[in-house]
Formats: structure tokens, C-alpha cells, sequence
């Protein structure tokens, strides 16, 4: 005879059961109870139990009924976006960027606040503020509804949201910015890596949404990497995984300054066939392509993607990019360019925040209490 579950298994079958229904109705405009049952594969009688339950606690809504047919209409019922919001924040070297975000990942307002990367840490830290405070404004929100939030900031970041290292930011090293932000918005506050965070968007809603290994490349004025392994963002022992560009030898460190001080300026001039801008790029090109090579050799990925500040110039890129790894690689995967542009790390930290929300009503800790 089987065993009886005990109340801790029930209670855990309950939340598995809430995240299926959650996770067929999100991006749904409605659907009626049997729909739910046969895309979850629980019975009708348990699906209607979860419903109930969704619906008492706010997450789910009734959306009218289905017309025509013979007897009552079917009831249909949609998942509430509406019913939490999350925090998204870039902290980057020339700009702080914050978004609200509903459940679904819909961004309802965005600020954005100008900074320099030679900006100490408590000018940085006001810049954060006033970013967040903006988009909580925008969105007529105060911190305490937000239920989770996602922060991206350049350096090796620890699991307590602590930023381990940081070279390219000034007095960066040790900020503990999960603390910073839970004074805005107390609920619990992810942080992450920029070149993680912008991986993790690209599979989310970018050109790797159907890639389970992928390698994503961030070129700009920093070089980095994220990786994602079987379709989950991978992090690494320490969390310090893609850090590849610390080896001299690979010329991440010193990529960018084959391009001078206008990046902008020789890509266009590259673009108009200039000898001297397409051996500047040529040269960039090499050293990113080495580190590349490398994780690609490592990894056998099914995509790198390119993205971060000097993704608007795919047309000068993506070619040299791919001949050089012919060069070196025993298989050269799809190279693609970025879809999500310099919104790829804040989206990324909304993803982050989302995640957080989802594993927290698995677990039982999210607050699944209706909304006014």
C-alpha cells in the first residue's frame, strides 16, 4: 500500500501545483479550467482547487466566460501581472538605469540618471537612489510594494550582494548594495554581475531564448563574459565564473584600446572602408575573439552573442568576429548580435527579481496575500 504523504508533502505538492497553473497562465490572455488541467496535467479536480485558491489570494482574476456551444459558458480565468511588482537596476559607469516591472516582466516606468566612471562610491550610491526613487515615483509606488529586486553592477559580486572586486569603478571593491537598496525597497535584493545579468535577458527575451548553451560576450569600454549552461545561468563555485579576461595573456584587459578614445568615431570610420579604423578593429576584434575561442573550446555552445556598448556596430563585428573563430575553434557556433541592446543588464536584474518571486512561492516564503 502506498505510503500517506505527510502535512509537509501536501504542502510542498500545493506550491508545485500553484507554480504550474502560474506558470501556463502567464502570457496567456485567459483560459477556461480544462485548458489549465490538460497544459499542467493535473486532474480537473486539483486544478480547480489551485484556481480557487490563485484567485482567493490574488494572483489569478476571472477573465469572462467562453461563448457559444451547448450548456453554461466555460468560466475563464487569467494570470494577475498585476497583483506584485519588482525592481530592476544597471549600475554601470555612465549610467544608472531602474525599472518597475510587473509579474510578467512588463516594464511600467524607467529613470535613468547620468554618472561618470570617475564618480566615487557615495556619488554613485546617490545616483542609485535617485534612479530608484524616480521609477518608484513614476510607476505611483513606495518601496515596501515591491516584492523582490534584481541589481547589476560591473565586478565579481559575493552571494550576499556584496561587491567582492571591482576595477573599473573607483572605491567600488566591498559595497554591499543588497544592504543600499533594501533601505528603498526592503524586501529581499539580488545582485549580480552586468555580463551574467545581460546573459540571462539574452535568454529570456533576446536572440538566445531557444539556445540551452550559450556564450554571451560583453563588448564595450569593459570586456566580460556570461555563460549559461543547459539553459541555467551559470555562476560557478565562487561566482566567479566567465571571468576569463583576467588572464593578461588573452587581451581582454587591453581590447578596447586598440579602438582610442571614441569607439563610435572608428567603427563609422570603418564603415566608410578607413585603413587605419579597419586595423583598429581588426585588432580589437584578435583580442576578443582569443578569450572567446577559449570558452567556446571549453563550453561547445550553440550561441555567442554579442552585446554591451559596441553592439550597435554588429556590421563591422560579427564578420571578423566569426573568421577569427573559424581559426581557432574545432566547431564555430551561431554568432549573433544582441537584440536587447543597453537594456539587456536591467531587464536581466528584473529576470533576476522574478526568479527570486517564483522560487519564494515554491518554497512557501512569497507573499501570497491578496492585494486592495
Amino acid at each position: 500500500m502506498a505510503a500517506e504523504m505527510s502535512g509537509g508533502d501536501l504542502s510542498r505538492l500545493r506550491q508545485l501545483n500553484a507554480l504550474a497553473v502560474i506558470r501556463v497562465l502567464k502570457g496567456q490572455p485567459s483560459l477556461t479550467l480544462t485548458e489549465v488541467a490538460k497544459r499542467t496535467g493535473l486532474s480537473r479536480a486539483s486544478t480547480e482547487d489551485v484556481v480557487r485558491e490563485l484567485l482567493r489570494k490574488g494572483w489569478v482574476a476571472e477573465a469572462g466566460a467562453t461563448a457559444g456551444g451547448v450548456g453554461r459558458p466555460a468560466r475563464r480565468y487569467r494570470f494577475r501581472a498585476d497583483a506584485g511588482r519588482v525592481l530592476g537596476v544597471d549600475i554601470g559607469g555612465h549610467k544608472i538605469r531602474a525599472v518597475v516591472a510587473d509579474l510578467d516582466g512588463n516594464v511600467q516606468h524607467t529613470a535613468r540618471v547620468p554618472v561618470t566612471p570617475e564618480m566615487g562610491r557615495l556619488e554613485r550610491l546617490e545616483a542609485v537612489d535617485r534612479a530608484v526613487e524616480e521609477a518608484l515615483e513614476g510607476a505611483g509606488l513606495a518601496g515596501a510594494d515591491v516584492w523582490a529586486s534584481g541589481v547589476g553592477t560591473t565586478g565579481l559580486v559575493d552571494g550576499g550582494g556584496k561587491v567582492m572586486l571591482s576595477e573599473a569603478l573607483p572605491e567600488w571593491t566591498g559595497v554591499d548594495l543588497a544592504a543600499h537598496v533594501r533601505r528603498l525597497a526592503p524586501a529581499p535584493v539580488l545582485v549580480e554581475n552586468d555580463s551574467k545579468l545581460a546573459a540571462l535577458a539574452e535568454c529570456w527575451r533576446g536572440v538566445a531564448r531557444y539556445a540551452k548553451d550559450m556564450v554571451f560576450l560583453l563588448a564595450g569600454l569593459r570586456t566580460g563574459a556570461g555563460l549559461v549552461i543547459d539553459g541555467k545561468l551559470h555562476r560557478g563555485f565562487g561566482n566567479a565564473s566567465g571571468e576569463i579576461g583576467a588572464l593578461p595573456v588573452l587581451g581582454w584587459i587591453r581590447a578596447q584600446e586598440h579602438l582610442g578614445g571614441e569607439a563610435g568615431d572608428v567603427f563609422a570610420a570603418a564603415r566608410e572602408g578607413d585603413k587605419a579604423a579597419l586595423a583598429a578593429v581588426r585588432k580589437y576584434v584578435k583580442d576578443l575573439a582569443l578569450g572567446a575561442s577559449a570558452l567556446v573550446l571549453t563550453l561547445d555552445p550553440q550561441m555567442v552573442v554579442v552585446g554591451g556598448g559596441f553592439s550597435r556596430s554588429a556590421d563591422v563585428l560579427i564578420e571578423p568576429l566569426k573568421r577569427e573563430l573559424d581559426r581557432w575553434c574545432i566547431r564555430t557556433p551561431e554568432v549573433r548580435m544582441s537584440a536587447l541592446g543597453d537594456e539587456a543588464v536591467v531587464l536581466g536584474a528584473v529576470r533576476l527579481a522574478l526568479d527570486d518571486v517564483e522560487d519564494r512561492l515554491l518554497d512557501g516564503r512569497t507573499p501570497l496575500v491578496s492585494r486592495p
